[in-house]
Parts: structure tokens; sequence; C-alpha cells
């Protein structure tokens, strides 16, 4: 393991990186070389130790069939909480669901739930269907709140000041942890004690803020949070998810979907007829988990244990999101956000350029850069996604007009970031040239 000030390789060398060969990246002339992977904001890399332990799982179902496990007592937790408070389990929505169930109680004062606007669609979905479960309208339930006009990220004040206005009417706050379209880091421990001074209950979503940034869960007195692996902790597609309930919860909530894994250990093979729940967040558990799911994150955490957890994984963060940022301004295309209202009046009209949307302040952003194309709607981002993926630049797009690159500190290094900005000069050249 590299230190987290060492810029001359990646935290850790034990990820798989695919080669431009892979992606057919067709401008680049190494097709042996590495691609530059800023996209595990959306998908994170595999580990060999992943692998490695994968296969093990394999070989002793193969060889040992029922007799073969997984010693459960070697996964890891990432945020800041006490070992009953998290369990790993199921995937993001359905966790979602079950806490929701379980801590959204509207009454006829207090109803509403407050989140942000543009939450992922499946989140929003969640809310949706939780909202009329309790017979009520999701138009006058969910209040979501936006961005001032002209400005793509929420103001802390703003989001502190609806609390505080209409707390009495809101029974749950439940916003992203990390915004997964603009890259905004929520201010996560203020909102949590607004919340809880106005008697609602708070609940997370981390998605992109697992294994992305310092949480502190029971610090900060949340009550729920659910998050998926397969992001920045590397599980794999489709990865086993994660959940947490705050122990002050353990004896006053307990789940009301019961299922045999979340029965006391000491007597769940015994079969009793009674559901015992574990106490805490695994008492919330149903099936038994996909050993090979929990192998693959396990030995993604691993490497996040041996590379010291998240301190020095934020600082190598820091270092590599705020060198991108830096080499991305410095383009010829680059157009400060500030500036787009005066340059871009007509949708579809302007000089090809782009901005950033994700917060310059550090402390409210995790690894990912949100890109903003202009002239928005003209379909530019396309081409130069197109443009960067044939130069092996591999990030995720989110349409129309947003791309999102993502230095991962596990992963990533300096070069990397250097690579994506020469590359995305170099398709904005090419894209010019043809117009």
């Amino acid at each position: 393991m590299a230190s987290a000030t060492d810029t001359s390789s990646s935290l850790s060398n034990d990820f798989i990186i695919p080669l431009n060969k892979n992606v057919q990246a067709k401008l680049r002339p190494d097709g042996d070389g590495k691609v530059t992977y800023l996209c595990g904001n959306s998908l994170g890399l595999p580990s060999k130790l992943s692998v490695a332990l994968v296969e093990e799982e394999l070989k002793a179902w193969s060889t040992q069939w029922v007799h073969s496990r997984l010693p459960l007592d070697k996964t890891a937790k990432t945020p800041a909480t006490a070992e009953k408070e998290v369990a790993c389990m199921g995937t993001l929505t359905n966790n979602l669901h079950l806490m929701m169930d379980s801590f959204y109680k509207p009454t006829a004062d207090r109803f509403k739930i407050l989140c942000e606007a543009r939450a992922f669609p499946s989140d929003q979905y969640a809310f949706a269907s939780q909202v009329k479960a309790h017979g009520l309208d999701p138009a006058t339930a969910i209040m979501e709140v936006s961005p001032r006009e002209g400005e793509y990220t929420l103001r802390e004040e703003d989001i502190l000041e609806i609390i505080a206005k209409e707390g009495a009417s809101i029974a749950l706050v439940l916003f992203s942890g990390l915004q997964y379209y603009t890259g905004q880091w929520f201010p996560m421990e203020s909102i949590t004690r607004k919340a809880k001074e106005q008697g609602c209950i708070c609940g997370w979503d981390l998605a992109h803020a697992a294994g992305n940034v310092p949480l502190s869960l029971h610090d900060w007195n949340v009550d729920f949070a659910v998050w998926c692996t397969y992001k920045y902790l590397n599980s794999g597609p489709g990865g086993i998810a994660g959940l947490f309930v705050h122990e002050k919860w353990n004896n006053v909530e307990l789940p009301k979907f019961a299922g045999w894994w979340g029965h006391e250990l000491t007597t769940r093979f015994e079969m009793p007829p009674k559901f015992s729940p574990i106490e805490g967040a695994q008492g919330f558990q149903q099936s038994n988990p996909c050993i090979l799911a929990l192998a693959s994150l396990l030995g993604s955490l691993q490497l996040f244990k041996e590379a010291g957890m998240m301190e020095p994984i934020r600082e190598r963060s820091l270092l590599l999101t705020t060198t991108l940022e830096r080499l991305l301004t410095k383009s010829k295309y680059f157009v400060p956000l500030t500036e787009v209202r005066r340059l871009y009046r007509q949708p579809g009209s302007g000089e090809p350029g782009f901005t950033i949307i994700t917060p310059s302040d550090a402390s409210q952003r995790g690894a990912q850069l949100s890109l903003l194309f202009l002239p928005t709607g003209s379909g530019l981002m396309q081409k130069i996604f197109k443009g960067l993926s044939d130069r092996g630049v591999i990030g995720d797009e989110r349409e129309p007009d947003v791309m999102r690159l993502a230095p991962a500190p596990m992963y990533n290094t300096i070069e990397d970031c250097e690579q994506a900005a020469h590359y995305l000069e170099e398709a904005f050249n090419a894209f010019n040239a043809l117009t």
C-alpha cells in the first residue's frame, strides 16, 4: 500500500484495471496499456483479492458442499458505527423500503417527507410508494428542496430554514448523503441535528457516500441509513448492500418483516417457531446472503483496512479530485459557473464548452466532479463522451448534458487525472475540427 501523499502510485495495486483494447479505445496507441478509469462512482473495479476469495468459495462449494461457508465475522464496516448498528444485506432500495416502513409513521399533523429535488429515481419511487401505502398523496406529502434559480446545488442555510419552518409537519428527513447527479456532499451532521431538534426522523441514502467520504453516523445521531457497495466499495455489479440503525432504537423499533437470518444466531439452527431478532440492525436481515457477494465485498474491505480506512483514503481523494479540478479549469473550453447564464442565454446556442456543477469547496464534495456541457441540449456531451471513450477515458454520462468523472482514491493516480484532462481537450479539439 502506498501512502496517501505518495502521488507516484495508487493507494493499492491490487485492483484490476481494464486495458485499452478491452474497451475498444481505438484512438489510444497503447492497446495493452490501462484505461483511465474514472467511473468508480458508478461501478468500482474488482480487486485481485476479491477474485481470489470468490474463487476460494466456489472451490469450497464444489469440494465441501454444505460444509463450506465464509466466516461472517470477517465482514468489516466503513461508516463510524458500533458493530450492532450495521447489517450487510439485501439491496439498497429493498433496504430503504424496510427502513421507511419502520421509521416513516405519518400522522394527521406530521406526515411529510423532506428530500432533495432530483434525488436518484429509485429513491423517488420508494418515497412515493411509501406515501401511497399510507393513503397519502405524494404531491402534498413529499417536499423537495431545489437549488436557487441559476444554481445547481443546495445551500445549507436553505435546507435548515425549511426544516425549521416546516418541521412540525415533517415526519421524515431523507436526503442522499452525496447527490448522485451534482456530486454535492450534503452537510449531514447539521441537517441531522436540525431534523432532530424539530422532532423529525432523519435517514440517509449513502449510495455515493459509502467508501467515498468519512461518515460518523452514530455520533451524528442519524436514525437510519442505507447504501450499496458496488461503487466506491468495489463489491461488483449488483453487490450486496448495507444498512445502519442507531442503537438507540434497539429496544424500540423491532423488525416488522422477519426472516430466519435475522433470528438470534445461538438458536437460529434450532428452527424455533417464534422469531427472536438479533439485537440491532442485523435483526432486520431476512434471508441468508449470497456467499459469493460477501466474499467479493470482503476482499475490497480488507484492502480498505490495509490502506488505513477512511482518513488516508479521504486524504488521497482530496488530492486527486483537487488536481483533476485544477487541470480541467485550465482548459480553453472551461466556462466558470458564474459566466454560464451570461454566455448561454438561449438553449442550444453558444460556443462549445463545459463547466463544473460540483461544489468547488472540497468539504462539500467527494471524489466526483460533474461536468455540464454547453450549450445545453446541443448533444455535445454525447459527442465528447464518445471521444473520451475512444481515447480510453472511462467516465459515465447522465442525459442530457452531464458527464461524471470520479478519481477513486483506492486505485486512481495523478497520472489518471492528467490523462483525463489531456484527452478531454483533445476530444474538444477534434469535435471543433469537424464543425
